[in-house]
């Protein structure tokens, strides 16, 4: 690339020894993330996996993209750039672990105004530190320049991850049985969904003022909670699995909130009962809702209220998962259990 330059291409906006600086700076880091069956490195047109099928006997591939939405506004703002990544490889990982399937690698895609190196390499430290998290590999991605579309210091994130699962081990709700109790995992705050609303409630637009502002309750300020990253439940769950768990329907509960997701785990006839007083409710989500005067059935048809991932398990199996869920440093509440009905979701 010694020799790649374009004094044009520079003057219409797009800077590619910018690109070539970016990509040597996060390599490290890149890297750092890589597991067996990870070939080659950055550089290639395209990242390779040689996945290992030993012990499968029907392997199945499992994707899941996606992105942090404008929860982007408030790492701008707040010029703090190198946690957002983990929420983007959270909420893909995140994903594909509900359907029982270990993620491998991730993909990633950036767009920009303008190619700032320093910048890119804070948003792809939190990339790597995601994928490390996950236990999946970092293989590669795009950076791309949008000049006279986006503003110098705007930029979007996106991701891509794939996973693999025996067919047999496949967690998709069919084996659900009246009974099965719910077990919920407690999120690390607002994750990456409702920002909009957020944006909204605490008059957040160009000025970073509202984010400065701190709060007694939360102990930190108002920018501080909601740009905690987005918690990877992945280990937790491939460790409950290797452990003889029989874990039935999972749920990550993402835009919607409850309402939305925890119907979708569900097979049809069954019906989760959640107890929302068996959660207590972080401080960030009061402050929101006191703020905004939004009613408690918004709230939970916006946000995971305290609750990252919902899983349906045997009642037998309940004592022994908590026991290891908390031994693990977890936070995990039993929020209540599968009913007959067709609601999908009731929460009392």
């Amino acid at each position: 690339m010694k020799n790649s330059h374009s004094e044009s291409y520079a003057a219409a906006g797009v800077d590619v020894t910018a690109g070539y600086e970016s990509v040597e700076r996060i390599k490290p880091m890149v890297e750092s993330t890589y597991i067996p069956g990870v070939l080659g490195t950055l550089g290639g047109f395209g990242g390779m996996f040689a996945p290992d099928f030993s012990g499968m006997k029907k392997p199945v591939l499992v994707s899941g993209t996606d992105g942090v939405g404008t929860k982007l506004k408030l790492a701008m703002l707040l010029d703090k750039h190198d946690t957002i990544g983990i929420d983007c490889v959270a909420m893909c990982v995140n994903d594909i672990i509900c359907g029982g399937a270990s993620p491998l690698f991730f993909l990633d895609y950036i767009a920009c105004g303008k190619n700032q190196p320093s910048r890119i390499a804070d948003i792809v430290s939190g990339i790597t530190e995601g994928c490390r998290q996950a236990g999946c590999a970092l293989v590669g991605g795009e950076t791309a320049e949008h000049p006279g579309m986006m503003a110098d210091d705007d930029y979007d994130l996106a991701g891509f991850s794939v996973g693999i699962v025996d067919e047999e081990k496949i967690i998709d709700g069919s084996r659900l049985q009246e009974g099965d109790v719910l077990i919920g995992l407690a999120s690390s705050g607002v994750h990456s969904n409702g920002f909009s609303l957020i944006r909204k409630v605490f008059g957040i637009t160009d000025s970073r003022e509202p984010l400065d502002e701190r709060v007694p309750e939360l102990g930190c300020t108002v920018g501080e909670a909601l740009l905690q990253p987005t918690k990877i439940y992945v280990r937790t769950v491939k460790k409950l699995l290797c452990r003889g768990i029989d874990i039935r329907a999972i749920s990550h509960i993402t835009g919607g909130g409850l309402y939305e997701n925890v119907p979708r785990m569900m097979r049809e006839g069954l019906t989760a009962q959640i107890h929302t007083s068996n959660v207590p409710i972080p401080p960030i989500f009061t402050l929101i809702a006191q703020r905004g005067h939004i009613p408690e059935r918004d709230m939970y048809n916006t946000f995971n209220m305290g609750l990252g991932l919902i899983m349906a398990i045997p009642k037998e199996q309940v004592g022994h998962a908590m026991e290891f869920i908390i031994q693990s440093g977890e936070r995990a509440y039993v929020v209540g259990s599968v009913v007959k009905g067709g609601d999908g979701v009731d929460l009392v």
